[in-house]
């Protein structure tokens, strides 16, 4: 179960930045890294995508900041990471919001939008989001991959629609290859979930991320065909430093997709209140979530060997047995890293499983302390 300390935590944020109200006329677009998998009965590129269209509000940000450092005695630097670490979560969501976006470098210039089943353009909800699927013919595909400015096969797109700005990436990724799906606190990053509420709160607001030791190397070594998805119970709103972090040259992990935990703060949308409800009643919301988001994937790309990673601290290893056994075929390997000596311990959660050993994280004990 989320933590109610935790969850207290963002809902503070949340409501602060419905005190604030600020006209921009720039309405920034996120676009989530996306993956494109191949339909062969219609030799289509079918990509899912999720958008995300806001108003930059730096003022809630500052004053929300100042409140805080109060309110935990921060000092200058925990301060200025606090501030940049809830950007996302006190922007101002923009629904009603139909975005266009073209692939960079593309001859055609074609204009692309999300549509639904009736042809019509799909628009943000009262969050700020939109999901939706749009399709590429296998040679309009090549033609952008060659235009690309890097050969890393990601290719670029940019918002076009009037008040808009904004980039993002899709990859196309082959029917058949190697996969990796990893979880990401205490399996890439130090965040010391077993430590309790305070240590993560700290970990994830407070402070610079620390990349856990030797995970980047050993996900490097797996080649640079192999496609990388990060599963993670964070929420959205943890998107940009989280990527930010992982894909710099300093923490050094492979670029891939991330996919993360709705929590949604628009407190008139149904959706809202049932995210709530969800993180606070249910104690499997981020067990049925990775097992939702690992299938899909798994789904979309059935001739593809997997290799799953994640940790013991929380319900890796028991998400993965059950991904197993929905998918004997496809996963090939699962590494925990054994962040609670589970491997003494506790040793059948981690049967048939490969175990990367990790300094043991006691409840109420920071590594950093």
């Amino acid at each position: 179960m989320v933590s109610l300390k935790i969850l207290s935590f963002i809902l503070i944020l949340m409501n602060l930045s419905l005190f604030f109200v600020q006209n921009n006329t720039e309405k920034k677009v996120i676009f989530f890294p996306a993956y494109g998998y191949f339909d062969e009965e219609r030799s289509e590129w079918v990509i899912p995508i999720r958008i995300y269209v806001y108003e930059y509000r730096p003022r809630t940000q500052r004053t929300i900041t100042r409140f805080f450092k109060r309110y935990r005695d921060l000092n200058e630097e925990q301060a200025e990471i606090f501030e940049s670490r809830i950007r996302d979560f006190v922007v101002d969501s923009e629904s009603r919001q139909s975005v266009l976006f073209q692939f960079y470098r593309d001859p055609e210039r074609e204009v692309f939008t999300l549509m639904n089943n009736g042809s019509e353009p799909l628009r943000t909800n009262l969050n700020g989001m939109v999901e939706g699927k749009f399709r590429l013919s296998a040679l309009r595909a090549e033609q952008l991959l060659k235009n690309q400015p890097d050969e890393d096969g990601w290719l670029r797109i940019h918002a076009i629609s009037h008040g808009h700005a904004g980039v993002g990436m899709v990859k196309l990724v082959p029917p058949d290859g190697l996969s990796v799906i990893s979880d990401i606190d205490d399996t890439v990053k130090v965040t010391e979930i077993p430590a309790g509420s305070s240590v993560v709160v700290r970990n994830t607001f407070y402070k610079e991320f620390t990349p856990a030791p030797g995970m980047a190397q050993f996900y490097r070594d797996y080649g640079k065909d192999a496609m990388f998805h990060y599963v993670s119970g964070s929420p959205w709103q943890l998107y940009r430093p989280l990527s930010q972090f992982l894909f710099s040259d300093e923490a050094g992990f492979p670029v891939g997709t991330l996919h993360m935990k709705s929590v949604t703060k628009n407190f008139l949308s149904i959706n809202t209140w049932r995210d709530l409800r969800e993180l606070v009643m249910n104690e499997d919301v981020t067990f049925n979530q990775k097992i939702r988001q690992i299938s899909q994937i798994l789904e979309h790309f059935p001739m593809r060997n997997f290799i799953l990673i994640g940790d013991s601290g929380e319900a890796d290893p028991e998400v993965f047995s059950e991904i197993r056994r929905r998918f004997p075929g496809q996963v090939k390997e699962i590494y925990i890293r054994d962040v609670v000596n589970a491997r003494e311990d506790d040793p059948e959660r981690l049967a048939n499983k490969k175990i990367i050993p990790a300094p043991t994280v006691f409840h109420g004990v920071s590594q950093f302390d």
